[in-house]
């Protein structure tokens, strides 16, 4: 009896708890389709749920129902990935918010640039995004690299926010196009 009378907090953190998890039913579990063969292939059994939208939902919070989204979803990044199509890519990180091109030179072998591109926001507006240009000069074998503040950046930053935009107005009308229609029961 002492152990409950000195542990007051735990009882009723018990008891609440019980009560809570006593309120949810638990969810059905569909029965397999056996009629079906299974894919060996790991790989291939995986891209075969992601097409079917199937997957593992932790909570149900989310209403996409195992559809996924992807970088392609989002018109910053693919605005920023149509502008540099010119350039190569030498890392990009979706998650992380950040694309680096490699070293590109158009006449000059001496003379590079390369872009660092941060998204700070998924929304389309000048202070989501951050670019950073680097120039590299090179005399023989010493090469120097310096950070640049040029009308480039901001022409770079134009261009991208526009095509966001245009691609944005874009998703919004073929979602409103292809969204399912009210049915209204008389």
């Amino acid at each position: 009896m002492a152990f409950f009378t000195k542990n007051k907090f735990l009882l009723a953190f018990l008891s609440f708890f019980i009560l809570i998890a006593s309120c949810s039913s638990l969810p059905k579990i569909p029965k397999p389709d056996w009629s079906k063969p299974i894919e060996p292939n790991a790989r291939k059994r995986a891209q075969q749920n992601v097409q079917e939208g199937k997957g593992m939902q932790i909570f149900k919070g989310n209403k996409n129902n195992g559809n996924f989204s992807f970088a392609s979803s989002n018109p910053m990044w693919r605005a920023t990935l149509d502008i540099l199509d010119f350039m190569s890519i030498a890392n990009s990180d979706y998650a992380g918010g950040i694309i680096i091109t490699d070293w590109y030179s158009e006449a000059n072998p001496d003379e590079a640039i390369k872009i660092n591109i941060r998204f700070l926001s998924n929304e389309i507006r000048p202070d989501g995004i951050n670019i950073n240009l680097y120039k590299r000069t090179c005399n023989g074998l010493a090469c120097v690299t310096n950070k640049i503040d040029d009308k480039l950046i901001f022409d770079l930053k134009d261009k991208i926010l526009k095509k966001a935009a245009i691609y944005n107005e874009q998703s919004t009308k073929e979602f409103l196009k292809n969204r399912p229609k009210k049915v209204y029961k008389d």
